[in-house]
């Protein structure tokens, strides 16, 4: 969750750090602080409660001219949001920042109460820092008491530690949390993920799983938990200053909402063939004997890519009548005694590549000989270097905390990934051939969509916005579109939103019809549109405030319609997906909540 920053070189030091958790926030915003060195020792420390601009302005009261610091940006765990709890915290000569969270971190608090420790908040951080510095007192260096420290917690963590008497290094560590060490001549950036370093260097280290680093001015050195030296893959990073800015939209979730056309295009580039009917994908590094030996796929990932996820696997399993196909929740499969037969691939869903629960489950199907090949946006993440193969979404830096154009591309990667597998059995191109043109065709149908239902997503918006309670519903490919839907509503919104499979209304979800709720019926004009009207007429019938959105032209008895005028019959789900998408968006507009940054949530989840 928590977002860290470190610099190292010639310039201000604070500038830089808040510069860098500003575009970390959506990683967490309940309070922030950055902490820095002069050159004889002394320590600067400020933090408070609330988002990075409240940082700012105490920062603007009190600015220093130091060139060496850390930061971070919080999302709570243990303790609640407030500046006692805010990070960086100090015990004695050290000061560090955290993300994750230290298991025995009371065990460990009992064994340095006795040393005359005393803790001022309710984390597991400052912990940590009193261990550190307990240890750096008998040690020779703060590398070696660093390492000494994690040797001995149990948990998740990504740090970076300054010690006061050493105002010329940072050393900083991961595990289980990401941390990226960017270097440009005499200068060391340090940041959780690559956003924070666009625009200062292209040059950055991922650190792996299990790696301490030494980092001075313009200079970097890697170590094991054992101390032995490693050495270091300097990789160039991508990224842009344009793609983590607003260009015009009022929020990060517009623009990426808009985004979706181009960013699906980057994900289908040289992947689909239309002289052929055929799909490519070469990073699954499958050869066509071992995809035609597939007999199962296991699609695992968290919240949006788990609805991704259930969303392909209905798609999926039109291409061939071999394969069973199951979705598991990553935060459930992890610690469920589960099966896993023969001729088995995983796939494994995340945007940021770096989600505790899908890490978890990706660890335990390689340990039982299962390949798993991803479905990663972040280049260079965790999950992206753990697995088998797999496929990048290419659609950029996802800024707004809630998710829109990673699922788009989620989506379409794993029906690649069905295609090529369709294809290496012999299915013939006949069978194929409309999903592909389909899916050539979408990024077009998707900017049409955009455009032509925007403004009466926004209208619709004012219109319900003032309920608390919605059910959406639908059949088929449209129940997942269903629950991703009602997830974007509650996730920005607040809205307590449910999704349902339309044919359970009866079983239970009906008794919720009343005056205080208000229904979103997703109608597909295909074999189950009869069965799809009869779903809503019982609401109807019940007294409901019906929202439809549909492809069919009939006439439609519903207190509001929205039609959607497409060619698309198979993948036509993704064109509901984007107006509920811009519903949920305008919904938060009109209820005045902060759309980019939903109370609670962050971006990333790097613990459990």
């Amino acid at each position: 969750m928590c977002g860290i920053v470190g610099y190292i070189g010639n310039r201000e030091a604070q500038n830089i750090l808040i510069g860098g958790l500003k575009r970390l926030e959506y990683r967490g915003y309940d309070s922030a602080g950055v902490a820095t060195l002069n050159s004889t020792g002394k320590l600067t420390n400020l933090r408070a409660q609330g988002k990075v601009a409240e940082l700012a302005r105490l920062q603007a009261q009190a600015p220093v001219n130091d060139t060496i610091g850390i930061g971070h940006t919080r999302w709570a765990t243990h303790g609640a949001p407030s500046v006692k709890n805010a990070h960086p915290h100090t015990a004695g000569a050290i000061t560090l920042v955290h993300n994750g969270i230290i298991e025995n971190f009371e065990d460990l608090k009992q064994i340095l109460e006795p040393k005359g420790y005393e803790f001022l908040s309710d984390t597991d951080t400052e912990v940590l820092a009193a261990l550190i510095d307990s240890l750096y007192q008998d040690s020779s260096s703060l590398l070696d008491a660093v390492l000494g420290a994690l040797r001995l917690v149990v948990g998740a963590y990504g740090i970076a530690v300054l010690a006061h008497d050493t105002p010329d290094q940072i050393v900083v560590a991961r595990s289980g949390s990401p941390l990226i060490i960017g270097v440009a001549g005499d200068e060391t950036f340090i940041a959780s993920d690559a956003s924070a370093l666009i625009g200062h260097t292209k040059q950055v280290i991922y650190l792996k799983e299990g790696e301490v680093a030494l980092c001075k001015a313009g200079e970097v050195q890697l170590y094991d938990i054992a101390a032995n030296p490693l050495s270091k893959a300097v990789e160039t990073l991508e990224a842009d200053m344009q793609a983590i800015q607003k260009d015009g939209y009022e929020h990060f979730l517009l623009k990426e909402i808009h985004e979706q056309p181009e960013t699906l295009r980057a994900t289908l580039a040289g992947r689909i063939h239309l002289d052929t009917m055929a799909a490519t994908l070469g990073g699954i590094n499958m050869t066509n004997d071992e995809l035609r030996a597939v007999r199962n796929i296991v699609i695992v990932g968290c919240g949006t890519a788990n609805y991704a996820g259930q969303l392909a696997s209905y798609l999926l399993e039109q291409f061939t009548d071999d394969i069973s196909i199951r979705v598991e929740i990553a935060s459930e499969l992890r610690y469920r005694s589960f099966h896993v037969p023969d001729n088995t691939v995983a796939l494994i869903v995340s945007q940021s590549g770096e989600t505790a629960d899908t890490l978890a489950c990706l660890t335990e199907l390689k340990r039982r000989g299962v390949r798993c090949l991803g479905i990663v946006n972040a280049v260079g993440s965790t999950i992206a270097r753990e697995v088998d193969g797999g496929v990048y979404v290419h659609v950029g830096p996802e800024i707004s905390v809630a998710s829109t154009k990673a699922f788009t591309s989620q989506v379409a990667a794993m029906v690649l990934f069905g295609l090529v597998t369709a294809q290496a059995k012999g299915v013939g191109t006949e069978r194929l051939a409309e999903y592909i043109r389909e899916l050539d065709a979408l990024p077009a149908e998707i900017e049409r969509t955009i455009e032509a239902t925007k403004e009466t997503a926004r209208q619709l918006a004012h219109q319900y916005a003032g309920y608390d309670h919605a059910l959406y519903f639908g059949r088929d490919t449209l129940y997942p579109i269903a629950l991703e839907g009602a997830l974007k509503l509650k996730e920005i919104s607040y809205i307590q939103a449910e999704g349902y499979a339309a044919g359970e209304l009866k079983h239970g979800p009906i008794a919720l019809v009343d005056d205080t709720f208000f229904e979103v019926a997703l109608i597909a004009n295909n074999w189950l549109y009869e069965k799809s009207i009869s779903n809503l007429t019982e609401v109807n019938a019940r007294g409901g405030h019906t929202l439809v959105i549909t492809d069919s032209k009939k006439d439609i008895q519903a207190e509001a319609v929205v039609r959607l005028d497409t060619t698309l019959t198979v993948l036509s789900p993704l064109l509901f997906n984007i107006v509920l998408q811009l519903f949920a968006y305008y919904a938060s507009c009109e209820r005045g909540n902060d759309v980019d940054q939903p109370r609670n949530l962050a971006k990333s989840v790097t613990v459990e």
